[in-house]
């Protein structure tokens, strides 16, 4: 079981780490002001790798849809691109639902917008973390 126990030990030195890229929210219509981006709560987040595929040293990467709410809470999720994998897609979604955010404003008032999230399966620990 010395997989299920490196599996138990990088998913905790990983934390949010899967979550990768940049948001990318909705455009503004023409006239209107500027969006400022929902930031996420890094320290929130936390996605389950599906265990059958880290065992198998499978990665991958599943595109979400995220609407974020005026609170920064998620509210709902779609698949934009999928990762090939069922397990990948379906611990993204399960995970995405409990994110939470500094939500995005316009003129210093909150507001909820829909925002591209990628989400990062992989076993390779970021470049920050490494000692």
């Amino acid at each position: 079981m010395k997989s299920t126990e490196d599996f138990c030990l990088q998913r905790r030195m990983l934390g949010g780490f899967v979550i990768l890229g940049m948001l990318v929210a909705a455009f503004s219509c023409g006239g209107e002001s500027e969006i400022e981006q929902p930031v996420p709560l890094l320290d929130e987040m936390t996605i389950d790798y599906p265990l059958s595929l880290w065992d198998q040293a499978i990665e991958g990467e599943t595109l979400l849809r995220v609407r974020v709410t005026e609170t920064g809470a998620v509210d709902s999720v779609e698949i934009f691109g999928f990762s090939g994998y069922r397990a990948f897609d379906s611990a993204a979604v399960a995970g995405a639902t409990g994110l939470l955010f500094n939500p995005a404003t316009r003129d210093g008032k909150r507001i909820g917008v829909w925002v591209t999230l990628p989400v990062q399966f992989s076993k390779r620990p970021r470049p920050d973390t490494e000692n």
